[in-house]
């Protein structure tokens, strides 16, 4: 009888199919997991062994021919998808003195994090800033923006900076679209670099300020400002055993997140910081800024250093070890998941 039911059942199955029908109780419990399931692994990324190759592409094509001479990090689990989660994008731009990465625009929402040199600066809707390491650049949603490099105080070097971008988010609901500026490389400057830290930068604003979009309207946040907030804190309050000072990056005119699909921070762990685990399941993209020490990231053991990058993928366990001060960014999911109500997150240990 059992072997009965299950022809008849085969049958079933054979029957439904030129009708674009599946059965949902075959894959169920693959739809609905009793925890997360990423396909995504944890991986790690020496920036002095990625170097080379980033200026190995410098000599073989122009900021303008690539539109933009970048190395994507791929997760290993998700060959060709151009993504380091299923909803992330990670990759190193580079740019040489004298040269300008062409005005553009994207529905996809992008963060810049200065990993490596000084000189370039970006232009977002009219106002230019110079990138530092460490600094923290926003480029929202359909908002032109282009990169140079004309080095600065006698300066010129070459400088990369990671890029993070939604891309994979906005292709799942197939919203993307991009539009080349038909009237030079560069947009023309309209604001004098530091306007928007004068008009939102004090915990003050505009009085007629009229919002647009959702992202923060300061595009620039200087590692400088940063730096000094963390190594405050550390001094004055108890060390969070998890997270040792973290703090993210707000959009000061609603309080909310600097990038509304991306949840950017930037934390401090002091020397001899042994942290206990934890795990969420938004995907993280981390780079170091300043220090050494290791991320422990479900079954992996990352020794870092300054400019390595990694990723957590979600529901990994993660806890650091920090040799050093230890300084990092990152940027997540967070505000989606958020959004959506799905966040979930464990303090282990």
């Amino acid at each position: 009888m059992q072997q009965q039911y299950g022809q008849e059942r085969q049958k079933l199955y054979d029957d439904i199919r030129p009708q674009h029908l599946t059965p949902l109780w075959e894959v169920l419990h693959a739809l609905v997991p009793p925890q997360p399931m990423t396909p995504c692994v944890p991986a790690f990324w020496r920036y002095r062994d990625i170097r080379p190759y980033l200026m190995a592409a410098g000599k073989l094509i122009t900021a303008e021919e690539a539109v933009r001479r970048v190395l994507i990090l791929e997760n290993p689990a998700l060959p060709g998808r151009s993504a380091i989660t299923q909803s992330l994008y990670a990759g190193l731009q580079l740019i040489l003195p004298g040269e300008v990465a062409p005005s553009h625009r994207h529905v996809q929402s992008a963060l810049r994090f200065v990993i490596d040199g000084k000189g370039a600066y970006t232009t977002v809707a009219g106002e230019r800033t110079t990138m530092h390491p460490g600094d923290f650049i926003i480029t929202p949603s359909w908002t032109w923006h282009d990169h140079g490099n004309e080095g600065i105080d006698g300066v010129s070097e070459p400088v990369v900076w990671l890029d993070g971008l939604d891309i994979p988010m906005v292709r799942f609901f197939d919203a993307g679209f991009a539009e080349n500026d038909a009237v030079g490389k560069s947009q023309p400057v309209s604001r004098p670099e530091g306007s928007s830290h004068a008009r939102f930068g004090a915990n003050m604003a505009p009085v007629r300020h009229d919002r647009k979009g959702l992202a923060s309207p300061i595009f620039s946040y200087p590692y400088s400002r940063t730096r000094e907030a963390l190594h405050t804190l550390a001094r004055e309050q108890d060390i969070d055993a998890w997270e040792g000072v973290k703090l993210k990056y707000i959009n000061p005119a609603t309080g909310g997140w600097a990038i509304p699909t991306l949840a950017t921070f930037m934390q401090f762990l002091p020397k001899g910081f042994a942290g206990k685990r934890s795990r969420s399941t938004d995907g993280t993209v981390y780079c170091v800024t300043e220090g050494a020490g290791i991320a422990h990231v479900g079954n992996e053991r990352f020794s870092f250093g300054p400019q390595d990058i990694f990723v957590v993928p979600s529901w990994a366990p993660l806890s650091f070890e920090a040799h050093q001060d230890v300084v990092m960014f990152s940027y997540s999911d967070r505000p989606v998941h958020e959004a959506l109500g799905i966040l979930r997150e464990e303090f282990l240990d």
